[in-house]
């Protein structure tokens, strides 16, 4: 899996993205959940969970498996319906809301396995998103310019390049390699102009190498196009290098939620989820995370 290091630079300048908590970032967030809690019969899979996301954020949400992380993002892209808890999405209240009316919101996510229309050619599959979930103003379907999309996302054939699948555009997408569909998949959420991007595992099955180029790809995809990420991961090390805020799930609850280097410190996370030895190494991977408030 090789990546485009230039591929977003056609975008036109919008000035140094702004970090949480710098001066006139006060904005409302782009996602409130508020003591989520999903029952599934007795189990409780996840338990009065409470996180903002505010514009520009990149947030990394670790955990043990079965601590309910991916019942946490289906809650809050409408996928499941919360047993309890409200969703705001931009201040308007979606709990309980239908997958499309959260797109419409400008959410966008993946999944563990990529969903992607495996007959269909590559492209194709990015037009479906543009088509349907990022559908133009009717005064743009005949001539103009979408000024409120980035350049990166206006046409099916540059997404491709943002993800680095443009040579792959003729290509059935059930005949890319899987790390090629899981930037397709990525592509197919770009094309619904999301404004918080939700990544789920995204780098399941990849190499060390792939898994760090999608890392950067992550972070230039926030950078870039001013998106809000949410990524759920596994590979703990990579993702502290390169996110500014981590929730950790456990049991359902959430027992943390500060910097990398907080949260590679808590006891609490280090007894129910990292361990003596993983801390160690995790500890190693958020002295290269980015400072609180630092430029990205």
């Amino acid at each position: 899996m090789t990546l485009p290091r230039s591929a977003l630079g056609a975008s036109p300048p919008g000035g140094r993205h702004q970090q949480p908590g710098e001066a006139g970032s006060a904005v409302a967030p782009v996602l409130e959940a508020h003591d989520i809690t999903v029952r599934f019969g007795g189990l409780v899979a996840v338990d009065a969970v409470s996180a903002s996301f505010s514009p520009g954020e990149l947030v990394g949400i670790i955990g043990p498996n079965g601590a309910g992380k991916t019942t946490f993002f289906n809650a809050i892209s409408g996928v499941q319906v919360p047993t309890s808890g409200r969703l705001l999405t931009n201040g308007r209240d979606l709990t309980g809301k239908g997958p499309h009316r959260y797109a419409a919101n400008g959410l966008a996510r993946t999944f563990q396995t990529p969903r992607v229309f495996a007959d269909l050619p590559v492209l194709a599959n990015i037009e479906f998103g543009l088509k349907f979930a990022g559908r133009r103003p009717r005064k743009y379907w005949l001539w103009g310019d979408e000024k409120d999309v980035p350049w990166a996302l206006r046409d099916a054939q540059s997404v491709l390049a943002v993800i680095g699948l443009s040579a792959q555009a003729a290509m059935p997408a059930g005949a890319i390699t899987p790390s090629q569909q899981r930037l397709l998949e990525i592509g197919m959420a770009l094309a619904t102009r999301p404004r918080l991007l939700l990544l789920d595992e995204v780098a399941a099955g990849l190499t060390e190498a792939e898994i760090e180029e999608m890392a950067r790809l992550i972070r230039r995809l926030r950078d870039e196009l001013d998106l809000t990420v949410v990524w759920i991961e596994h590979a703990v090390t990579t993702l502290l290098r390169h996110v500014e805020r981590v929730i950790v799930l456990h049991q359902g609850r959430k027992i943390a939620d500060g910097t990398p280097r907080e949260v590679v410190r808590n006891p609490d996370v280090i007894e129910a989820y990292l361990g003596d030895e993983m801390a160690d190494a995790a500890v190693y991977g958020a002295a290269d995370a980015p400072a609180e408030g630092a430029p990205a």
